[in-house]
């Protein structure tokens, strides 16, 4: 049933989270109001009672009787649940190219919605320090921050996170003997809305290029076993813009936004009706006179944008050869045909 595949969400959500927290600092003033010192606080992963330990433990190096010096954060993942408000239907699929190899298309089921538990603690002596560090990372939070993670780099999948601050508490053990160390912590409760990815699978062969729909109803008179009618239509996706870079003639004048006439340095090698790129723009042939090397078209067809072309621009012509490169989710049109007959 299950196959090895492995995607490194867990980690890249880890990094992704203890990355928020990594430019703190403390500016530390004089009476005056100048700055004596600007002091980066820094952020390590585990628990807090193993941080809390070393403060609190003797120095194992006699020469070296510094403990863990605050102030300082530590972050921990401690739990998972699943999302059921953002569930997405478990048999549905969605393909898209592979960044290494765009002529190759991977498929895969939609991800599963998890949540991912998080706690970020800060620790220091005075409360001056903590409340310094906690007033930079609050505000960001009402309630929730948005970062985009490379969640499945095979095919560039990538997925805004919310993370939402759920709770802060705050312990300040302030009572003890001369010996003890004051430590501060304020612990800051997140929750992080994450997807986990299934295996992916080559799509490139298994995808849909042509359709066949078959109608074959009634009968002669003269031999009920032949019909009627027996028609089928059938229908081809064709590339709407150039994915082969076939340029095959130049502009010799500016287009403008609106202007619906361009002329090219030669207009044989491009057919009436046919699609042409210039830029990124998509563009219908309409007319064409020969003698002047102009064309007129139908400007930004399927989805695309009216733009400025300078003189100069390659003119790339759409044929065949792009008919078999049209990437999932792009634009295409139909080359539909009827065979058959109607008695």
């Amino acid at each position: 049933m299950f196959g090895h595949f492995f995607h490194g969400t867990f980690r890249k959500i880890v990094i992704g989270f203890g990355t928020l927290f990594n430019d703190i600092y403390i500016k530390r003033k004089d009476r005056n109001g100048n700055i004596t010192s600007n002091v980066k606080i820094p952020i390590q992963y585990g628990p807090t009672q193993k941080f809390l330990a070393r403060i609190e433990q003797a120095p194992a190096d006699l020469n070296n009787p510094q403990q863990l010096t605050l102030p300082m954060m530590s972050y921990e993942f401690n739990g998972i649940s699943y999302n059921s408000e953002d569930k997405l239907p478990a048999t549905q699929k969605f393909y898209a190219e592979l960044e290494a190899d765009n002529t190759k298309v991977r498929s895969v089921f939609m991800p599963v919605p998890y949540i991912m538990n998080f706690e970020l603690n800060i620790m220091a002596k005075t409360s001056e320090d903590v409340w310094h560090i906690t007033e930079q990372i609050l505000p960001y939070f009402h309630p929730s921050y948005t970062i985009t993670i490379n969640l499945l780099k095979e095919i560039g999948e990538k997925r805004d996170i919310p993370i939402t601050l759920k709770t802060i508490e705050v312990q300040d053990d302030y009572e003890g003997n001369y010996e003890s160390r004051r430590v501060i912590i304020y612990t800051l409760r997140f929750e992080v809305k994450s997807y986990l990815f299934g295996p992916t699978k080559d799509a490139t062969d298994g995808l849909i290029k042509k359709v066949s729909l078959g109608f074959v109803s009634g009968a002669t008179d003269d031999d009920p076993e032949k019909a009627r009618r027996d028609i089928t239509y059938q229908a081809t996706g064709v590339a709407t813009q150039s994915y082969t870079d076939n340029v095959v003639a130049y502009l010799v004048k500016d287009v403008s936004y609106s202007a619906t006439t361009i002329y090219l340095n030669d207009t044989d090698p491009i057919p009436l009706y046919s699609t042409i790129t210039i830029d990124n723009e998509s563009m219908k042939v309409v007319y064409k006179d020969t003698d002047d090397n102009a064309l007129q078209v139908e400007r930004a067809t399927y989805n695309t944008t009216n733009d400025i072309h300078v003189n100069g621009t390659g003119v790339e012509l759409v044929t065949e050869a792009d008919n078999a490169l049209i990437q999932p989710g792009d634009d295409f049109d139909v080359d539909s045909d009827i065979i058959g007959f109607i008695d």
